[in-house]
C-alpha cells in the first residue's frame, strides 16, 4: 500500500468513502468526540468516518496543519457548517502495512461539538 497519509488526502479529496476498505486496519479502533468509549472495528469505524466525509467534508473544510511522525500523524482541519466555524484534529496511527489502527477526532469549541454531534447522528441513522 502506498503512504497512508496521501491515500487519506486522496480519500479525502475525492470524498470517496469506499476507499476505507482497503484504508483500514480489520481491528482499527475509533475515537469519537462525542461517544465516550473507543470503538472497534472496520464496519463501525468505516460508518463513523463515512458519515464525518459527508457532514464535515464540505467546500469549506481544508487541513491546515500537519505534524507527521513514522507511523502517525496529527491534521488540524477547519470547516464551517450552519455558520459555526469548527476546528477539529484527527489523530491518526497506521501499522507496517499502511492501514489505519487508530484513528481519534477531536473538536472544538463547544457549540461546535454539539452541532456535529447532531449532524453525526442523523447522518448515521441515514447510513444504517
Amino acid at each position: 500500500m502506498n503512504n497512508p497519509l496521501q491515500a487519506w488526502h486522496e480519500l479525502v479529496r475525492a470524498r470517496e468513502a469506499g476507499a476505507l476498505d482497503r484504508l483500514l486496519a480489520d481491528d482499527v479502533v475509533f475515537h469519537s468526540p462525542v461517544v465516550h468509549t473507543p470503538q472497534r472495528g472496520k464496519a463501525i469505524t468505516t460508518l463513523y468516518l463515512t458519515g464525518a466525509l459527508h457532514v464535515l467534508n464540505n467546500a469549506s473544510f481544508r487541513y491546515e496543519r500537519e505534524v507527521v511522525g513514522e507511523r502517525d500523524a496529527v491534521l488540524e482541519f477547519t470547516t464551517e457548517i450552519d455558520g459555526i466555524q469548527i476546528n477539529g484534529v484527527d489523530l491518526i496511527r497506521w501499522d507496517d502495512q499502511g492501514r489505519i489502527t487508530d484513528f481519534k477526532v477531536m473538536l472544538r469549541p463547544l457549540k461546535a461539538v454539539n452541532l456535529v454531534h447532531q449532524k453525526m447522528g442523523e447522518m448515521l441513522q441515514r447510513l444504517k
